[in-house]
């Protein structure tokens, strides 16, 4: 990697940063190029991109705007294998003719970059190429989530929150200005990535009917696409035109195109971190019966009336599965348990209850998902619980999500859950969004 706009001067210059975290960080040689030459910690200074002795397989360039053209050439000349152009400088602030200038150019040698005014690519134990210093960067373990993002906030926020919920990437991309590469290319990509399962993008805005070929692409592939789109709002068209230079249109024809599609539409962090980690586990859609399984009956209430407002049925259970259920149940809970769905338990339920119910609701077809409300204060529960439960699961393959709240205390717990494939919930709302994300999966 070379890393063009490296000071001898400003240790805090974004070219430093990406230099010495690259250097110290990670498995790759990196090369420091600055036009005035010299040595950098030690380190020969290349006064181009093209003096590099040995193969550059990309080039992060962080140069002034007017620099960039320049340093691009020097990387097409020698024959990089493609750049990230983290500078601003562009269309984002009125400079339309400099960003035209360095895509032509690009286009005409076909070198492909990414930017400008991004943060450029995230390779879970390979790079970054963030200008964030190494130790306050929150990395998310690998995984199976592709991101790409018009923001490189949002999508550094983003892995915080991924990595809060133990979900892992497999390739994070901020495309900025999105000069060249652009959301489309990136879902071409990571469609044929086979560490990829789940496709996720925060968008602001497309060019002219670049909006409909990204639908028809992402319609078109096998694997779940989950999109958070900005500018929904007047306030925040004139922000994302401010920043990124993105025309937002209209928000409420594009939000429809989506779901009539099976496009998943996010509508904001939380249900983005949501519905990835559920879409991981579980690519394919469903119509939204839910069975409802908990040890506390206001639980039980709160998650009917959450999947109430999202549009998922919990319906009323027939006779005989609840016959069924409460047969298999233990003589202490068998007279007092309400089994109707949601299936309250009651607190003095044990691990053998919540196997009788699981098991009978993975049979039955008037569910089509099982939502598991688990609180792990529960006398009767044991820190086996989660492993068992997902073995029940795995016999049957109907989605479960389950609710345990995310404190180290109960980490033994949800481990027995993902360390099996069954996604975990820190909230009653996020475990209702999971099987959200799955009813909206399906085209309308």
């Amino acid at each position: 990697m070379a890393v063009a706009g490296v000071s001898l001067a400003n240790e805090r210059h974004p070219a430093n940063v990406i230099y010495n975290k690259i250097h110290l960080r990670y498995p790759v040689k990196v090369y420091p190029v600055n036009p005035k030459g010299g040595v950098f910690k030690r380190d020969r200074v290349y006064r181009g991109v093209d003096e590099i002795p040995g193969t550059v397989d990309l080039a992060v360039i962080a140069v002034r705007a007017e620099l960039v053209p320049e340093t691009l050439m020097q990387c097409i000349r020698k024959g990089a294998g493609g750049a990230v152009i983290i500078s601003g400088g562009f269309a984002e602030s009125g400079r339309a003719d400099l960003q035209e200038r360095i895509t032509a150019m690009a286009r005409e040698a076909d070198f492909p970059f990414i930017g400008p005014n991004c943060l450029g690519i995230y390779s879970p134990g390979h790079f970054d190429t963030f200008f964030l210093p190494g130790e306050r960067l929150v990395r998310p373990n690998p995984g199976n989530v592709g991101f790409v993002s018009q923001s490189g906030g949002v999508l550094v926020d983003q892995m915080v929150k991924f990595t809060e919920q133990g979900l892992g990437l497999s390739l994070a991309v901020s495309i900025g200005n999105k000069a060249l590469i652009r959301e489309i290319d990136l879902l071409r990509h990571l469609a044929a990535d086979p560490d990829t399962r789940v496709i996720a993008f925060y968008v602001e805005g497309f060019g002219r009917n670049e909006g409909r070929a990204f639908v028809e692409q992402a319609a078109a592939i096998r694997k779940p696409v989950v999109v958070l789109k900005a500018g929904k709002t007047a306030e925040g068209s004139r922000a994302v035109g401010s920043h990124t230079a993105s025309l937002a249109g209209d928000y409420q024809v594009f939000s429809d195109v989506l779901a009539q599609h099976g496009i998943v539409e996010a509508r904001n962090e939380f249900e983005l971190t949501c519905f990835c980690e559920s879409l991981s586990h579980y690519p394919r859609g469903i119509d939204g019966n839910v069975g409802i399984v908990t040890v506390s009956g206001g639980h039980g209430a709160l998650a009917c009336d959450i999947c109430a407002d999202l549009g998922l049925q919990v319906p009323r259970l027939s006779e005989a599965v609840t016959e069924e259920i409460r047969t298999s149940l233990s003589a202490n809970i068998r007279d007092i348990a309400s089994l109707e769905n949601p299936v309250d338990l009651t607190g003095s339920a044990v691990d053998d209850d919540f196997v009788a119910a699981l098991s009978a609701l993975s049979r039955t077809p008037e569910v089509d998902s099982v939502l598991l409300l688990l609180l792990p204060y529960s006398p009767g529960i044991s820190s086996d619980l989660g492993a068992r439960l997902s073995y029940v699961h795995q016999q049957n393959g109907k989605p479960l999500v389950a609710y345990v709240p995310h404190v180290e205390k109960y980490r033994i717990l949800i481990e027995g859950f993902e360390l099996n494939n069954v996604p975990v919930a820190s909230s009653i709302d996020g475990a209702a969004f999971m099987v959200e994300a799955m009813r909206r999966c399906r085209p309308c």
